[in-house]
């Protein structure tokens, strides 16, 4: 399931009776729940058979205890829509999480030395940081592109760390903070530049910034490399934000293979108060779907 696909999907099989859950879960989807220990991030959409509008999705979710969203294409939405969405997070004391800045699937964009290329990418960075400010965001997503078979890796790796230092440098002033996605070449994003957390860790050490953080996609790097808990201590002072969905699938916890539990109590334990996307499918449709993720994160939010 590509990115630019998933907010569209939702099918599976969900393990572990969460059909159940679903139902137990449907007497209280009315009553405003107690919060989240952790600020589980749902994204704009996810929950769209309870509520259509962006405004009233974000109410539902309130209600839910979630004290955080996220939103990849908020970048693209009116000024006057970010503006109403700020103002409804504000009412209920919710974090915007991560928009999408700028992402590259396929051709080279910060391993590229063309101008005009660059120039498409420094633009919506700057974009970025304006939308930011409007919506109170701290984070936004960067995706480096695409890597060419025709230059040799390590001058790609300096580039990159040149054009990302360019980058950062627009956003600092306003303290808005990049974060670095590195996606899995093995189910969902062959021929991307970035795949691996140490690689990612490699790039913000030496631009040096910030601005310039590491965006850990548990799903991501579960399929790339796994070993998660040593990869997250490992790279931890340059992580700035977490992403969420199971393997196999991208749905919710508790229907694939991570221990999703064990994940949480340990990022809890190193004092992560941060904000954790949940950019995954729903394995089942409908609203009981919804309500079984819902109860997914209560029972992996358990101390």
């Amino acid at each position: 399931m590509r990115r630019r696909e998933f907010l569209a999907s939702g099918v599976g099989a969900l393990a572990l009776g969460t059909q159940t859950l679903a139902t137990g879960a449907a007497a209280r989807a009315t009553a405003r729940r107690e919060p989240f220990g952790m600020k589980y991030a749902p994204h704009i959409g996810m929950f769209d058979n309870h509520a259509k509008d962006p405004i009233d999705q974000i109410k539902f979710m309130a209600d839910q205890g979630f004290r955080a969203i996220e939103d990849n294409w908020m970048r693209r939405r009116e000024p006057a829509m970010q503006d109403k969405i700020r103002a409804e997070l504000d009412r209920h004391g919710m974090e915007m999480g991560v928009f999408v800045a700028t992402a590259g699937f396929d051709k080279p964009t910060f391993t590229s030395t063309d101008p005009g290329v660059l120039e498409q990418c420094f633009a919506e960075i700057r974009e970025s940081v304006e939308v930011a400010k409007r919506v109170g965001a701290k984070w936004c997503t960067v995706v480096p592109g695409g890597y060419s078979q025709q230059i040799e890796w390590d001058y790609q790796t300096a580039t990159a760390i040149e054009n990302l230092k360019r980058a950062a440098a627009i956003c600092e002033p306003s303290g808005l903070v990049l974060v670095l996605e590195a996606l899995n070449p093995w189910t969902n994003h062959p021929g991307c530049f970035l795949s691996k957390i140490p690689q990612a860790y490699l790039l913000c050490k030496a631009v040096g910034s910030p601005s310039c953080k590491i965006l850990f996609d548990i799903y991501h790097q579960q399929i790339t490399e796994g070993n998660l808990i040593p990869n997250i201590d490992k790279a931890w002072d340059e992580i700035a934000y977490f992403q969420i969905g199971d393997n196999p699938g991208r749905n919710e916890p508790g229907t694939g293979e991570i221990n999703y539990r064990n994940v949480f109590r340990h990022i809890r334990g190193k004092g992560y108060d941060g904000v954790l996307g949940m950019e995954h499918g729903n394995s089942m449709k409908g609203r009981e779907g919804e309500l079984a993720v819902i109860e997914a994160y209560r029972e992996c939010d358990k101390r």
